[in-house]
């Protein structure tokens, strides 16, 4: 869960979708949800190349987001690697194998949903 000195979810939706970019995850988006749903503010989406890239990316945004004071309140699929969901309560990042993510097609299922351009400058590997 986040804490008191947390970032805002815009910004650590921005800060998670550059921590995807760090290892070259695939087509990050960016979707404000807000006023779609409630049970969330911002949705970041990714696709990793395989299962272990999937592990990988997903395990680099858990990892340095736990350091800078933001725990995941749950997560799933990291073991798998076809679908990692990391959910910080008012962000949730999505990282999907390709095949997955064109199966279910979150964009086009939250097409109400704004999309915010990602912010490469924040991402932390040089």
């Amino acid at each position: 869960m986040t804490g008191s000195t947390a970032p805002p979810p815009a910004a650590l939706a921005q800060r998670a979708a550059a921590l995807c970019l760090d290892l070259k995850a695939n087509d990050v988006v960016v979707l404000d949800v807000r006023g779609v749903t409630d049970m969330t503010d911002f949705f970041v989406i990714a696709s990793g190349t395989s299962d272990t890239h999937v592990r990988s990316v997903a395990e680099h945004v858990l990892e340095e987001l736990r350091k800078e004071g933001s725990r995941a309140h749950h997560v799933e699929g990291v073991q798998q690697g076809r679908w990692v969901l990391l959910d910080y309560v008012d962000m949730v990042v999505h990282i999907f194998h390709p095949t997955l993510r064109e199966f279910y097609q979150l964009e086009r299922l939250w097409s109400d949903a704004a999309v915010v351009a990602v912010d490469q400058q924040q991402g932390v590997l040089k």
